[in-house]
C-alpha cells in the first residue's frame, strides 16, 4: 500500500481531526498462517473479503484478521465515500490523542480461524517481560505482559493449564510411555502414598514429567509417540478412545515427533461453545487446537514456546516461568447487560468484550465511555447512530473505530445482527 505525499497527508489529517467525533471505518489486515482454515470455510476469509473488497483464494489458509495498530498488521482509516486513505489508525490516533486514553486497546483485536493446533506456549507476566526484553530484545521485543481472552465463535478446542491431581494419577495408570519416561519406581511411589502426600507433591511430579518431556531429544520423543500409536490404534477396534487419546493422535498427525503431542496428556483439554470464553493470564501454558474465535489481548508480542511449533523454542525460560497450577480452567459465560448484550470481563484493566445478538428491528445502546472502542460486525445488517448524528448503515465484515465519549445506538435491519465490541475495561475508569 502506497503512502500519500506530505501535502496529501496533512490535508487528510486535518480532515480527520475535524471529524474526529464521528465513527471511522477500518480496513484490516489478514495473516495466512498454515494452521488457518482454507478458503471459503474460514470465517476470517469471509470477513476479510467483505472488509477489504478482495476475493477469497480457495486454496489459501486464512488464519487471523487483525484489528488495531500492530505494526505487523495495522488497520487503516477508510474515510470519504468508502475510499481507503493511506493513513494508519496508529498515525491518526497519535494526531488525535483526545480520542483515546492511551493505546491500551488498539493493538489487541483479532478474529482467528484455526484448522490445526497452535504452539504450546505461555506469555510472561510484567516482571518477567521486563527481564526478557532487557536480556533478549531481539526475541522479546517489548517489556509488557500479554494476557488475553478467547471468545468462541464456533465450537472451539484448547489446552489450558495443568491437569488435576486425580487426572495426573489417571495418566500414570493409563499412559505407560510417560511412566517409562519418569521411571516406574517414581510413578509407583506417587500413586501408592497417602492422599495428603500426593496433593503436596503433585506439583513437583508434574513439573518433573513436563520438563523431561520438553527437554527430550526428537528421536526419543519420536519413539515414544510411535509406541503410543502402536498401542492406541489396535485399541480403537475394542473401545472408544478417550477425548485426550483422540486429541493426541490428531496432534501427532499435524506435528510428528513433537514433544507437545505427549505433553497434551498433562494439560487440561477444554471445549467451548459459541459465546463461551477463556481467560489466559501470565505464565500459563496453553495451546489453541481448532475452531474460530475472537481474541483480545494486551499490548505485547511476547510468546515463549515449547511445543507443537517449528518456531523458536525457549524451553528453559518456559520451564522456569510456569506456575504449574492444577485443575480445570474456568469457562467464562459473561454477564448480561441487557436482553441482547453479554459482557466478558477479564481480571485486568486492559480490555473487555461485549457480544450483542439483535433480532430484527431491535436496538441496543452502548453508553458514552471515557475510552475508545472497536466494533466488529460478523453477521447481518443494521443502522448505527453515533451521538446525535444521522443513521449510517453497517453490515457483516465492517470494523468501526468509535472515539471516546461517544454514545452508540445500533438497530438490526436483518433477521439477526451479530456484533462484538472491544474496549478498555470499565473497571479502569473507576480506579481512584
Amino acid at each position: 500500500m502506497g503512502h500519500p505525499n506530505d501535502d496529501t497527508d496533512k490535508h487528510l489529517r486535518g480532515s480527520l481531526t475535524k471529524q474526529n467525533k464521528k465513527l471511522s471505518r477500518l480496513k484490516c489486515s489478514v495473516h495466512n498462517y498454515d494452521w488457518g482454515i482454507v478458503g471459503n470455510n474460514s470465517q476470517v476469509a469471509r470477513l476479510f473479503a467483505l472488509n477489504s473488497g478482495s476475493d477469497i483464494d480457495p486454496y489459501k489458509p486464512y488464519a487471523e484478521l487483525w484489528i488495531g495498530t500492530h505494526e505487523s498488521g495495522p488497520s487503516f482509516v477508510d474515510h470519504g465515500n468508502g475510499r481507503l486513505e493511506s493513513l494508519s489508525l496508529k498515525t491518526w490516533i497519535s494526531d488525535n490523542p483526545n480520542l483515546v486514553l492511551g493505546e491500551r486497546l488498539l493493538r489487541s483485536g483479532a478474529v482467528l480461524s484455526a484448522e490445526k493446533a497452535l504452539s504450546i506456549q505461555a506469555h510472561p507476566d510484567k516482571d518477567l517481560a521486563m527481564v526478557l526484553h532487557n536480556s533478549q530484545s531481539s526475541v522479546y521485543r517489548d517489556d509488557n505482559h500479554k494476557p488475553e481472552m478467547a471468545l468462541a465463535l464456533t465450537e472451539f478446542e484448547a489446552l489450558l493449564g495443568f491437569i488435576s491431581v486425580k487426572e495426573l494419577m489417571d495418566v500414570l495408570c493409563s499412559v505407560p510411555e510417560i511412566v517409562e519416561l519418569i521411571g516406574s519406581g517414581n510413578a509407583k511411589q506417587f500413586l501408592l502414598v497417602n492422599e495428603q502426600y500426593r496433593d503436596k507433591n503433585a506439583k513437583a511430579v508434574l513439573q518433573s514429567i513436563f520438563s523431561q518431556l520438553v527437554l527430550s531429544s526428537r528421536n526419543k520423543i519420536g519413539a515414544m509417540i510411535s509406541n503410543i500409536k502402536s498401542r492406541l490404534l489396535p485399541e480403537m477396534q475394542k473401545r472408544k478412545l478417550t477425548d485426550k487419546e483422540q486429541l493426541v493422535l490428531r496432534l501427532e498427525s499435524q506435528c510428528p515427533a513433537d514433544a507437545g503431542v505427549i505433553a497434551a496428556f498433562l494439560l487440561s483439554y477444554v471445549k467451548l461453545n459459541h459465546g463461551e470464553a477463556l481467560y489466559l493470564g501470565g505464565n500459563e501454558p496453553h495451546a489453541y487446537i481448532c475452531g474460530e474465535y475472537i481474541e483480545c489481548m494486551a499490548n505485547s508480542d511476547n510468546v515463549v514456546r515449547a511445543g507443537l511449533t517449528s518456531k523458536h523454542r525457549d524451553i528453559q525460560t518456559l520451564l522456569s516461568m510456569l506456575k504449574y497450577t492444577q485443575g480445570f480452567p474456568e469457562i467464562l459465560r459473561g454477564v448480561s447487560l441487557n436482553p441482547y448484550t453479554t459482557r466478558y470481563l477479564p481480571p485486568l484493566d486492559e480490555f473487555e468484550i461485549d457480544l450483542s445478538i439483535l433480532p430484527q428491528a431491535t436496538s441496543v445502546v452502548f453508553p458514552s465511555v471515557p475510552g475508545p472502542s472497536l466494533f466488529l460486525f460478523i453477521k447481518g445488517k443494521g443502522a448505527i447512530t453515533a451521538g446525535i448524528s444521522e443513521n449510517d448503515n453497517v453490515e457483516e465484515g465492517e470494523v468501526l473505530f468509535v472515539p471516546a465519549h461517544t454514545e452508540i445506538r445500533i438497530t438490526a435491519e436483518s433477521t439477526e445482527l451479530h456484533l462484538y465490541r472491544a474496549g478498555v475495561n470499565s473497571r479502569f475508569f473507576t480506579i481512584p
